[in-house]
């Protein structure tokens, strides 16, 4: 369906994607990965048309129409929601029919996140996060045959994430996404290409398989490098010891040829997922840093919340859940003292709050650099460490010594949270701490998160980043917050029995799916008594007998896919053999089905160890 050739692209003589090359096939639904700055969005912008190659080409089919997503978008027009979104219909209204296409267009808004009562409101209400909605329903009515987006949840609330989830996987258009939500790509992508170091690498497997993949890759990788190096440093060695020795100058400049010609290999060796950060020691609070009675905030004659009573407890970890606009944020304010209120709200002996917000980016010195703006708050053992926290929040090298002034958004942001990780407190609120941040500094937070020894309120729709951090749920809607007990998907899993039942009872529009397929380590066996010592020996038994025929199918699948494509590239080979057949397409063709079995005697070997 598109082909990318051969592309090569640089900004200001600084390469950043360098001879790649790969095919989109319809219906695929593909999740592109690697660090920020590695050009996954220009790859985008590059396949949507807003940049030109600097070589290479795109080769696509004719027919073939592409929706593209972008993070960042202009917004003009003062037209309602409805009258927006039928702007799809109106464009191409020879093609559909209008009934069929309203209760689409209805189903996708109120998916989205919207209220048939915000059909009629004009798009300048609406804040960016839901102009974005607006725009990405207006992508997915008109079903191209390709869908590029770039973060496409990054403005969704749970609930919307899964409805989205869903609908990708059963459209029938092909998908080339970014996103730093894991749980989200996991479930959605059944291919993974990772952008590192300008070039690409292509897996025919979902993310969790792909991340296992990577590591054995880049082992191998870092392995070759460390030989190569050892070489070089050995050959240099001997060219020094005996570049002035008569007897010896044959092989020495045999040495320095072999040096000039040697293809040096690359190795992105910056590994800052292990990188253990960990929070100051929580100064020791009350017994309930927080405890909530009766409490209710207006807005006017617009009511968010009432009758909220709960109470949490020191070193507690919950999560605020719930559609945006359910008042998670209004309440944090409320505790934060920004906001007043009706009823009782009491912050706990010697509570010490640190607070992240989307805001709190505009309380940084800006004539600071990014270095001094940590090192100023950095103290003890931690200031040794302060340019290793920084390359893992996206701040390496060069990057540490801009002016704040300087930095995007999102990088204030960012730098703001690190600021946080380094203040002690024993009150952790994060109001959406992730939406800046690539997967591995999403591992680095969590993982200081989870060793915190304080209490932790955090609001946030990233399903994987909740998951195994908190315990607790407080689900917002209604005007209602409701506590529930257990992690992120035993919420998701009851909160899906509670809409069935409610979908009994009344016929209010349409429920998200959700995903039955996400499995968590720490979900709790309803119905079931705990099994004894002998009957988990049997099933652990079964399972691995299971587990054993499993690897086995897929090698065996794995090998007779490695034969048609070796018998594919035997009849390419019989192809170019006549110069009349030896066109750039046909090269790309075997290039194509060469990559692909070397992708493939990788997974063999990898099945075949396990």
């Amino acid at each position: 369906m598109l082909t990318i050739d051969h592309i090569s692209m640089e900004f200001s003589s600084r390469p950043v994607l360098d001879d790649i090359t790969f095919l989109i096939n319809r219906k695929e639904r593909i999740a592109l990965v690697g660090k920020n700055g590695a050009g996954k969005t220009t790859l985008l912008r590059l396949i949507a048309g807003e940049y030109q190659p600097t070589s290479g080409r795109i080769a696509k089919d004719a027919d073939m129409t592409i929706g593209y997503l972008p993070q960042v978008m202009l917004f003009q027009d003062n037209r309602t929601l409805r009258e927006e979104v039928m702007t799809v219909f109106q464009e191409s209204a020879h093609e559909l029919d209008e009934a069929r296409f309203i209760a689409e267009m209805d189903r996708t808004i109120i998916g989205l996140g919207f209220e048939r009562r915000d059909f009629e409101r004009p798009c300048s209400e609406f804040s960016g996060g839901w102009r974005m909605r607006i725009e990405l329903a207006k992508i997915l009515l008109r079903h191209p045959d390709l869908l590029l987006l770039d973060e496409p949840t990054n403005h969704l609330d749970i609930e919307s994430i899964q409805w989205l989830e869903e609908f990708l996987k059963t459209s029938p258009s092909a998908v080339l996404m970014v996103s730093h939500d894991r749980a989200f790509i996991d479930n959605v992508c059944t291919r993974t290409i990772e952008i590192t170091l300008g070039r690409i690498y292509d897996y025919n497997v979902n993310y969790s398989r792909f991340v296992e993949l990577r590591k054995e890759r880049h082992d191998q990788q870092v392995r070759a490098y460390q030989n190569q190096q050892k070489m070089i440093a050995d050959t240099e060695d001997f060219i020094e010891r005996f570049r002035y020795k008569a007897t010896k100058a044959v092989q020495v400049q045999s040495r320095i040829k072999q040096l000039e010609k040697l293809e040096r290999l690359e190795v992105d060796l910056e590994d800052t997922s292990r990188l253990n950060l960990r929070f100051p020691p929580a100064p020791r609070s009350g017994d309930f840093p927080i405890i909530i009675q009766d409490l209710r905030k207006d807005f006017g004659d617009h009511n968010v919340f009432h009758d909220v009573t709960f109470t949490i407890r020191r070193g507690e970890k919950v999560a605020f859940v719930g559609k945006n606009g359910e008042g998670k944020s209004t309440l944090v304010k409320c505790v934060m003292g920004q906001l007043d209120y009706l009823g009782t709200l009491k912050i706990g002996h010697n509570v010490k709050i640190g607070y992240f917000a989307q805001n709190q980016a505009a309380l940084l010195d800006e004539d600071k650099t990014v270095f001094d703006t940590i090192d100023y708050v950095a103290v003890g053992d931690i200031r040794t460490k302060i340019r290793d926290i920084l390359g893992a929040f996206m701040f390496g090298g060069e990057a540490s010594e801009k002016k704040v002034k300087v930095l995007s958004g999102g990088e204030r942001s960012r730098l703001a949270m690190i600021r946080l990780l380094l203040e002690p407190c024993n009150l952790l609120i994060l109001d959406e701490p992730t939406n800046h941040l690539d997967m591995q500094s999403k591992d680095v937070l969590k993982a200081a998160l989870q060793d915190f020894d304080g209490t932790l309120i955090c609001v946030s729709h990233d399903r994987d980043f909740l998951n195994g951090l908190v315990s607790k749920v407080y689900e917002f809607g209604g005007g209602r917050v409701k506590e529930h007990l257990g992690g992120i998907y035993d919420f998701l899993r009851a909160k899906k029995i509670e809409n069935l039942q409610d979908l009994e009872r009344t016929n209010y529009g349409p429920t998200p799916t959700i995903n039955r397929r996400s499995t968590d380590s720490q979900s709790i066996r309803q119905g079931t008594d705990e099994p004894t010592s002998a009957k988990l020996d049997y099933e652990a038994q079964k399972a691995a007998a299971a587990e054993k025929r499993k690897k086995e199918r897929q090698i065996a699948r794995t090998e007779e896919e490695i034969a048609a494509l070796e018998k594919q590239q035997a009849e390419i080979e019989q192809l170019l053999a006549l110069p009349e057949n030896q066109t750039p397409e046909n090269f790309q063709k075997y290039e194509s089905v060469k990559h692909q079995i070397e992708q493939k005697m990788y997974e063999w070997e990898l099945l075949s160890e396990e």
